[in-house]
């Protein structure tokens, strides 16, 4: 049989093709001139462009099950390669390829290393050897690209890559270790426009990554590669914290760079937890609307105060005929309990609420709450009320602590009163000593758990007081745009405000805060101590006029 190889070619990534040609050239170029120094003829090429070899099995590579086939059928008898790492580089899988084709009459070569026997122990374990190697290598390689790239990163370095939208690459005179000019990413001005337009649409008009898509294919704005914008584009922006001033490398954060900053970091989480609370996982304890084209002002934070279940919006479609013949259509937006439309359980409460009736109520009550923020003429009253209460916590600390030592003073002293009770020197018997440390002992642990829970609150106080500023200065603008905004921006601001609204017959409403602004209007709920529209602290039910 005439010695017929077939040779095998692989790069592990697609940027060591030759793209002019689509090839290994270097590779090919190299067996081919091995072969025929060996007098041997080369029947078939198997090329692997961007297939790594420490990463990919041989059972998920198309080459290596090809020359399996061929082998079992004997078409060739020689495989040949430019070394052997070119088969593979997994050091508990690799060693058994290159066997598996030894055992079926197969020789295996390599340009660079000769053939590789198995006549001997020696040689199974050289073999062994020579892909642990390479796959100690594949790792050494692996563990210096993530290194450098975690520097890069941290040095705040583009490191390659599609650029992202919003930004483009200039030469500012940064010279890599080769002392070439290399690129630096740079803010585009027209493009960061279209990045604030979607955040801001996100977070305040609360559109969702299809419409914002719909949005910029209408203007005529494409991607980077001349695509359209498609929803999972979208979202990859509004996740991409480079927008706020942070490159972000797998688990490395660079430090801010205001000169690649966007998006106001506000602004950026707030876009953070509409995505969060978007997502379908989220979908039970979601907070606000997934849509923002319903008329319907209240929808993803409206349940039903009988059973539980959630309260959808739809609209109820009528006509009429007047005096005259003329038929006439309305349309109505309304709220249905999805539970018991839907007999999913028993439930005694309405089965359909008139949306504008509830939304009447809700937006007097939001009204009536924005109102009295917007009569305040600064936060130094409200800083003030928090101070107070600070104050009132660190006494309370201070008194307990003090009454903590006592304690700890008078459990030390019964105690050593322990041995005096041993010697018979002791007033006390060993049961009387025994009940007063437990009852010492359990006021301690009071007193203990006391501190901790005040600890806790004082240190809510002091997040509310560094929240204090952009709250008020948002409660402000809403106040002053409410009346004002359309309905999809209402809907975004309702939703910030308030965490839950439950609806009971007879329009019963109980309206629930945010954590967020319950605790900032705890201060001036407080001063006022006088029956209001909406309390932060406990449900209030409105009765719809």
């Amino acid at each position: 049989m005439e010695n017929i190889a077939y040779n095998l070619y692989r790069v592990s990534t697609t940027k060591q093709v030759d793209k002019t040609k689509d090839d290994i050239p270097m590779q090919r170029e190299a067996c081919r001139e091995f072969a025929q120094r060996m007098g041997w003829i080369v029947g078939k090429e198997f090329l692997e462009k961007g297939v790594s070899g420490f990463k990919v099995s041989a059972t998920d590579r198309d080459a290596i099950q090809e020359l399996k086939a061929a082998a079992i059928r004997q078409e060739f008898n020689i495989l040949l390669v430019f070394m052997f790492d070119r088969i593979g580089r997994i050091d508990d899988e690799t060693p058994f390829v290159v066997e598996w084709f030894v055992k079926h009459g197969i020789r295996v070569w390599s340009v660079q290393e000769g053939e590789q026997r198995f006549e001997s122990h020696v040689d199974k374990l050289m073999n062994y050897i020579r892909f642990w190697q390479a796959s100690g290598e594949s790792e050494k390689t692996s563990i210096r690209i993530k290194t450098r790239m975690k520097q890069l990163t941290m040095e705040g370095q583009y490191t390659g890559g599609s650029v992202p939208f919003g930004y483009q690459l200039a030469r500012k005179g940064r010279l890599n270790k080769r002392g070439k000019e290399v690129y630096d990413l740079v803010v585009d001005p027209v493009e960061a426009e279209w990045i604030v337009c979607i955040f801001e649409k996100t977070v305040k008009e609360g559109c969702g990554s299809y419409q914002l898509a719909d949005y910029l294919n209408s203007h005529g704005i494409r991607t980077h590669s001349g695509a359209k914008f498609q929803c999972n584009t979208i979202i990859r922006i509004l996740r991409n914290r480079l927008t706020c001033g942070y490159m972000v490398s797998g688990e490395t954060v660079s430090p801010h760079m205001k000169e690649l900053q966007i998006v106001d970091e506000k602004l950026f989480e707030k876009a953070q937890f509409i995505l969060d609370q978007r997502m379908r996982k989220n979908n039970d304890k979601r907070k606000i609307t997934l849509k923002n084209q319903s008329r319907s002002l209240l929808s993803g934070i409206m349940f039903c105060a009988h059973c539980g279940g959630r309260i959808t919006s739809d609209i109820a479609k009528d006509s009429y005929t007047t005096k005259d013949g003329t038929t006439k259509h309305t349309v109505n937006p309304r709220y249905r309990c999805y539970h018991k439309c839907n007999h999913i359980c028993k439930c005694d409460g309405q089965t359909v609420y008139s949306a504008a009736k509830v939304d009447s109520v809700v937006i007097n009550i939001i009204r009536d709450m924005l109102s009295r923020i917007s009569d305040e003429p600064d936060e130094t009253e409200f800083r003030k009320e928090f101070d107070k209460h600070i104050n009132i916590c660190k006494a309370k600390l201070t008194k307990l602590k003090a009454e903590l030592n006592k304690n700890r003073t008078q459990y030390d002293k019964l105690n050593e009163e322990i041995a005096n009770t041993l010697i018979g020197e002791s007033f006390y018997s060993p049961e009387q000593l025994s009940a007063a440390m437990t009852r010492v002992q359990q006021s301690i642990v009071a007193i203990e758990s006391q501190i901790e829970r005040i600890n806790i609150e004082l240190e809510n106080k002091k997040q509310a007081v560094r929240k204090l500023k952009p709250m008020y200065e948002q409660f402000k603008g809403w106040a002053e745009e409410f009346d004002l905004v359309p309905t999809e921006q209402k809907k975004m601001i309702i939703s910030q405000l308030i965490s839950r609204i439950e609806i009971g017959k007879g329009y019963k409403i109980s309206i629930q805060l945010n954590m967020d602004y319950e605790q900032f209007c705890e201060g001036w709920m407080n001063k006022e101590k006088e029956a209001s529209a909406i309390s932060p602290i406990h449900n209030t039910k409105q009765k719809s006029p």
